[in-house]
């Protein structure tokens, strides 16, 4: 990725006029997670052209887990459901989902998130033969083989194993909330559009911006063509009643330029998507706002 000098890159206001638009036009509506929320439906779309710097929020300082960000959904691409696997990856803060309670409503041993989670369906998506389907593997090779398609898809949802109808038992702890993905490669360049059903905007979406714009530096390396775009566009974008201060301290704080995010020398070995790794990308030029401790997680 070839990055703009720090000093020539425009301040990036996109993520903090998301939570104002949320703040400002949203609805107040309850929650299955407890604390009601202002929810946008269908909320401002974000761009990101990463010559003017990689995705990481700047309102306010993300050091402590960008990188274990990119780890999770490594762990997703090669297929991790249960806590032992999440581990090998450096996640460590999918307990609560995966707790006795959660994973024996759905018939699901404890500790694991089930198949129709996102390491089940990205990696193992069940065919018709009994045989599963990768979906990162094949999304390499039909843009090798057939680069200029408008079909580079990747979705999270398995809707015949997530349906809460009565009856029915959904096979996930919690439905994905991210990685409806599709690529579009346009002159030489490769872009990335990541569509996500539900953000959680203080928390879940800062870590959503960094791992799949991280992928598409993947994406760079392991087709040839050099990163253009990446666009993130949440529909229902909300914030939680008990994260609003947290939320409206973050939009009057000023904008500033967003930092470099580059594969490390042994990154740039990986042929294979599913071998890369939290510690094969390395975060400079960043210089965020404080960090903000103890913003509540709706579990």
């Amino acid at each position: 990725m070839r990055y703009m000098p720090y000093e020539m890159r425009k301040p990036d206001d996109q993520y903090r006029n998301l939570l104002h638009s949320i703040l400002t036009n949203g609805e107040f509506v309850p929650s299955r997670q407890g604390p009601s929320a202002f929810t946008l439906f269908g909320a401002p779309q974000m761009r990101f052209n990463l010559k003017n710097g990689f995705p990481c929020i700047t309102t306010r300082n993300i050091q402590g887990f960008w990188r274990g960000a990119i780890g999770e959904l490594c762990a997703f691409i090669n297929g991790a459901t249960t806590l032992a696997e999440f581990e090998e990856f450096g996640c460590n803060w999918w307990g609560p989902w995966a707790s006795e309670e959660k994973c024996s409503k759905r018939e699901l041993p404890t500790g694991d998130l089930g198949p129709a989670s996102y390491g089940g369906s990205f990696h193992d998506w069940p065919e018709a033969n009994g045989s599963s389907y990768d979906q990162f593997e094949h999304l390499i090779l039909q843009i090798k083989e057939f680069p200029g398609d408008r079909t580079h898809v990747i979705s999270p949802w398995n809707g015949a194993l997530l349906a809460r109808d009565s009856g029915r038992i959904n096979k996930a702890t919690i439905a994905p909330c991210h990685g409806w993905l599709q690529v579009r490669i346009m002159n030489g360049k490769i872009h990335l559009h990541h569509m996500q059903r539900s953000g959680d905007v203080p928390i879940g979406v800062p870590s959503n911006m960094v791992q799949y714009a991280a992928l598409l530096l993947m994406l760079e390396q392991i087709t040839g063509y050099q990163a253009g775009e990446y666009i993130h566009y949440v529909v229902d974008a909300h914030i939680y009643a008990d994260q609003f201060r947290a939320a409206w301290e973050m939009v009057n704080r000023d904008d500033l330029r967003l930092p470099t995010v580059n594969i490390t020398e042994e990154g740039k070995k990986i042929t294979d998507i599913h071998d890369f790794r939290s510690e094969h990308f390395e975060l400079s030029d960043y210089h965020p706002h404080p960090a903000m401790k103890g913003i509540p997680v709706a579990i």
